[in-house]
């Protein structure tokens, strides 16, 4: 058993080179190319936080695998070699916290600082704005830990009589305590007045870890709901959506021109606001304008990229519109399997969180008899249904982004993503992550029992004065089940139209 344990531990640290390779992989590929051979601090940030956010997701499956490794040990010292999963939690989380609410923020804001002010003005400035925002952050905590920083624990007393030791045991259904005749153990026969609440005060890094999941668990609230319907159903009615056949040359200079003009338009309505950036101006029309150049620049993207699947041009026209056929054949399938996934997943909330007592584990019941067929078969299975809510965050944000004006747009596209942008999604995926983790440790409890996540997220969390009674009535499951739900009708409704295009944009005075 001490093998498998050494085993555990070298599986782990393969998995966090595979992790840190392929973080590198995405940002070599997906930054825009203004940002090649530059931005190292943004990069390194990038790629780091990424390589957190996936590890965390992984180290629950891992949690799982560590709580067997000394099941069976046949000497008393195997479980000492064993992993520190709870260590390991509390550390991962706390660098969580830093890089979503100091470090990232900080290069965000040196990265879209003014170009034309020199690097130290940069810096002074970004400087400024995180060091404000830790000071705040300080106090609120250490006000909340020292006022409402401790567990209630629900306990009820237990006692007894005392008997004569038996000289045989004869224990069935019908005979379960020790004594001639009784038929209930004496502790169960307590009242509800024994019920107690015994309260002790959390440690202060957990503490940090329950308030950081009551923000991601806000966000993944609404972003999951929506996305865990818009990811899939957005795959199956582009393909419904898609271009059915080659347009003719009059046809593709025509829509060109138009796509000319608005660019021009866009131009010159972006170089307006940065003259008023420059002024000092970025009053609320400001941003809203900002905010409706971005929807624009983006729509046309979209409109510019149809455009060239509408009418593939070069020696290899036909190749190409062969590919973009099987692309959308593609998103197809793979919405029709994402679409499977979050209907198990809203199903799975339904009956195992919010109906009591659970009507199936349903979901705890497959990983089980897939770990049974194969050891590491359910715990695929289960990391993949936790990086699918990750996804579903993602698509979520990307959906209210482009329709809510208090959130600000950062698309991921292939060659073409700044760094901003990419900072702007690894936060939401840190953040977003804890609440991920704490979700699936709730959601799969019959799975991932007895686990150093379930004394975390299940026990301390749920018992956290100020803070429990949004666990004891799941309020951020239901509004999940809700969003989702309401995501479903509204691309039933209107999900099928095609997308028209807008007239003249204008900015707003």
């Amino acid at each position: 058993m001490g093998d498998f344990n050494l085993a555990l531990v070298i599986v782990a640290i393969v998995v966090c080179i595979i992790v840190l390779l392929f973080n590198v992989y995405l940002l070599v590929n997906y930054q825009h190319p203004d940002d090649k051979n530059q931005a190292y601090f943004p990069k390194f940030v990038v790629v780091f936080g990424l390589s957190i956010a996936a590890i965390s997701i992984l180290m629950l499956p891992a949690d799982v695998a560590n709580r067997q490794a000394c099941r069976r040990a046949i000497y008393n010292g195997a479980c000492n070699l064993t992993l520190p999963m709870k260590d390991l939690w509390i550390a991962v989380y706390i660098v969580d916290a830093v890089l979503v609410f100091f470090i990232i923020p900080f290069a965000m804001f040196y990265y879209e600082g003014d170009q034309d002010k020199s690097v130290t003005k940069r810096i002074k400035s970004a400087l400024l704005w995180v060091i404000t925002t830790a000071i705040v952050c300080g106090l609120v905590l250490g006000i909340l830990y020292g006022v409402i920083g401790e567990v209630d624990f629900t306990v009820r007393h237990l006692s007894s009589n005392t008997t004569t030791f038996p000289s045989t045991w004869d224990f069935s259904s019908r005979q379960p305590c020790i004594g001639s005749g009784v038929h209930q153990c004496s502790a169960y026969l307590t009242d509800a007045s024994s019920e107690k609440t015994w309260t002790m005060r959390a440690t202060f890094p957990e503490y940090i870890v329950a308030l950081a999941t009551i923000v991601g668990s806000v966000l993944f609230a609404i972003f999951g709901g929506v996305g865990i319907a818009c990811l899939p159903l957005g795959l199956i009615f582009s393909f419904i959506r898609r271009p059915k056949a080659v347009i003719t040359r009059s046809q593709y200079i025509k829509e060109a021109t138009e796509l000319g003009k608005k660019a021009r338009e866009l131009k010159k309505a972006a170089d307006a606001l940065h003259q008023e950036e420059r002024s000092g101006s970025k009053g609320r029309k400001w941003r809203k304008n900002v905010k409706s150049v971005e929807k624009e620049l983006l729509q046309l993207e979209e409109d510019v990229n149809l455009l060239e699947e509408m009418y593939p041009q070069g020696e290899k026209a036909e190749t190409s519109w062969a590919l973009t056929v099987l692309g959308y054949l593609a998103k197809l399938v793979l919405g029709i399997l994402g679409l499977i996934v979050s209907v198990a997943w809203v199903v799975h909330i339904i009956i195992y969180l919010l109906i009591d007592p659970p009507l199936s584990p349903f979901l705890n019941e497959v990983f089980i008899k897939l770990d049974d067929i194969w050891g590491l078969l359910g715990t695929v299975a289960f990391a993949f249904f936790c990086f699918y809510l990750l996804l579903a965050v993602i698509a979520g944000a990307m959906m209210l982004g482009l329709r809510l004006v208090f959130i600000t747009i950062h698309p991921m596209k292939w060659g073409a993503t700044l760094m901003n942008s990419f900072l702007f999604n690894v936060g939401l995926i840190l953040l977003c992550s804890i609440s991920v983790i704490q979700f699936c440790a709730t959601a799969f409890g019959y799975y991932a029992q007895a686990t150093a996540a379930q004394e975390i997220f299940g026990h301390t969390l749920q018992s956290l004065r100020g803070i429990k009674y949004l666990y004891k009535y799941n309020v951020f499951q239901i509004a999940f089940v809700v969003l989702a739900g309401l995501t479903f009708v509204y691309y039933g409704a209107f999900g099928w139209r095609k997308r028209k295009l807008s007239g003249r944009f204008q900015l707003s005075s």
